[in-house]
């Protein structure tokens, strides 16, 4: 089992190091991720722009997942939604490429922020219904789930519950790649692991032969 384990972390290459990112490029994603925290809590609980983009996504869901009947059709609007970003960050992962990793993270939990707002209104209905079939045969996804599940009258409890996970989640993948190690400028960062280990051989070396 412990063989099995192994050869799966070095298949996915986990031990190797995150890639570095330069330090222009990390301030500039940082300002974008602040700047985009503060639009998307300003809303407070309204749709973004980047909304339109998990619309279309979450419609395809519902057509893809459909194909294994009603009940998982039902639910596959969300399924789709939120994995997406979260097998694209799975994969950046495993590539170890940070700036990809962090990008569709934050955004996998920015969906929980979309989710939230529509869950929100299970049971008020004022929100517009976009389907791709017959408008006429349209329902609300969560006023569905919820008056299945017998919680319809917790929606806006749950959507907040939501919500805030989502924010949470959000602000967590900022402040770790805030701290993400960043390479000199004009560095490569292939090089940058290369020039770690030089050092510290080279530390190791005149430690070992003092004059």
């Amino acid at each position: 089992m412990r063989n099995c384990l192994q050869s799966l972390i070095d298949e996915l290459r986990l031990k190797e190091p995150w890639k570095p990112v330069s330090r222009p490029a990390l301030a500039a994603w940082l300002v974008f991720y602040v700047a985009f925290l503060v639009y998307a809590f300003s809303a407070h609980g309204g749709f973004l722009f980047i909304d339109m983009a998990n619309l279309i996504v979450h419609e395809g869901g519902h057509n893809l997942f459909g194909w294994f009947g009603p009940t998982i059709g039902l639910w596959g609007g969300t399924l789709l939604q939120w994995l997406v970003p979260f097998l694209l960050a799975a994969y950046f992962f495993a590539q170890r490429e940070t700036s990809g990793f962090v990008f569709c993270l934050f955004f996998f939990f920015e969906n929980w922020l979309y989710t939230a707002t529509y869950m929100a209104d299970a049971r008020a209905l004022v929100l517009p219904l976009v389907t791709t079939g017959d408008p006429e045969f349209a329902r609300h996804d969560f006023n569905a789930i919820f008056s299945s599940l017998g919680i319809l009258n917790y929606d806006t409890t749950i959507a907040a519950a939501v919500r805030t996970l989502g924010g949470c989640g959000m602000i967590a993948v900022v402040i770790w790649f805030a701290r993400h190690k960043t390479v000199r400028k004009g560095s490569s960062p292939l090089q940058a692991p290369h020039e770690e280990a030089t050092k510290f051989q080279q530390f190791l070396a005149k430690e070992s032969n003092p004059r």
